[in-house]
């Protein structure tokens, strides 16, 4: 299983990115996914969550300006954020809970987006 994240990149302060990470491989399911950040010197933190039912969750620095949603049908999670700040800038890693079948289920990482906001 990979996931492989996308549409990082250098945005002004008050612009907007959209991030996706796609699942591929031997996939019989998918429970949580989410989306990790990691600024330079600082701890892995969660950004957002995603149910395979769509309930969501949100770190507090993101509420009100990140969404959070999933296409189940392709294995993919968004990440929509808006009204950026240049604290925001960080590798952005996606994460999820896959079932290659109904016995064995792995938490898997993509490899990161870095995400950079100029002031």
């Amino acid at each position: 299983v990979q996931l492989v994240e996308s549409g990082g990149g250098l945005v002004q302060a008050g612009g907007s990115l959209r991030l996706s990470c796609a699942a591929s491989g031997r996939i019989f399911s998918i429970n949580d996914m989410g989306w990790y950040r990691q600024a330079p010197g600082m701890q892995r933190e969660l950004a957002a969550s995603i149910t395979s039912g769509g309930s969501t969750n949100y770190a507090d620095f993101v509420k009100g300006r990140f969404t959070i949603s999933r296409d189940n049908a392709k294995n993919t999670v968004y990440l929509q954020m808006n009204s950026l700040k240049p604290e925001d800038t960080a590798v952005y890693y996606c994460n999820a809970r896959v079932w290659s079948d109904p016995l064995r289920g792995m938490n898997y990482w993509g490899k990161g987006t870095l995400v950079t906001v100029s002031s």
